[in-house]
């Protein structure tokens, strides 16, 4: 629907206007799904030995009930400002495909495209990272936690946790754990985007665009422009009006 939103009359939309649709998309989704992130680094940052919640539920319910509901929420703003480094990395990466590999994007293969995915996300989780290094720190900090639950330095704030962590570790320290985090995000995003690419050609097929799913040649005599139920209708007339009719004697 954000999509829609930022598209002309003529139903296209531009590359920036693309990557403010993408960011914003992944802004709603942050702020639906935050308290279960919350919870899930709450959960990881305890201590084993002497367990502060016994499982996700109770993990809910003692958050709300010890530090408030907004408690679940905390370390939402970086998460936020995070989706859009994350966006435009992502996107710049990928509307420039075409000149790294120096061919059209439709001329792609499966690993053609599993590479694309693997560079968009590592690109994009770089310039983001710095924000996915406070949000944690944030959710994971707590009075009601051991050792404030166990962050490696004291905060108030978003802004006072980058100015402490840089303090404390150097600017560096703001991208300290992303080699693990590429270890997962990278291949995910590489499978992900290829298997985007290869369902989006089958459904190509299915409804007659293309030749084959395994690669991008066009079917001759199709008009690309058309939509699939129009294509359909155009095919069921074509086959009428080539059908050979029954004579007089066999009816």
């Amino acid at each position: 629907r954000l999509v829609i939103l930022f598209t002309d009359e003529l139903g296209h939309i531009s590359h920036w206007r693309a990557i403010m649709a993408g960011s914003l998309a992944g802004m709603v989704a942050t702020v639906v799904t935050y308290p279960t992130d919350v919870i899930k680094t709450r959960l990881i940052v305890q201590n084993r030995l002497e367990p502060s919640y016994g499982g996700i539920l109770h993990a809910f319910y003692k958050i709300h009930h010890q530090e408030g509901l907004l408690a679940l929420y905390r370390g939402v703003s970086p998460a936020i400002l995070g989706a859009v480094p994350f966006s435009a990395g992502s996107f710049f990466v990928y509307i420039n495909l075409d000149k790294i590999w120096q061919e059209p994007t439709t001329h792609f293969t499966p690993l053609q495209n599993f590479i694309n995915g693997c560079i968009a996300a590592g690109v994009a989780q770089t310039l983001s990272f710095p924000f996915e290094t406070v949000k944690r720190k944030m959710q994971a900090q707590s009075p009601w936690l051991p050792h404030y639950g166990a962050v490696d330095v004291h905060f108030n704030g978003m802004a006072d946790c980058f100015r402490q962590t840089v303090k404390s570790k150097g600017v560096l320290g703001l991208w300290s754990g992303l080699t693990p985090s590429l270890l997962k995000i990278v291949p995910y995003f590489g499978v992900m985007f290829s298997t985007f690419e290869f369902c989006k050609r089958v459904c190509l097929y299915r409804n007659g665009y293309i030749e084959s799913p395994l690669n991008y040649k066009l079917t001759p005599g199709v008009d690309q422009s058309l939509q699939p139920q129009e294509l359909r209708e155009l095919k069921l007339l074509r086959r009428d009006n080539f059908e050979p009719r029954k004579s007089t004697l066999e009816n």
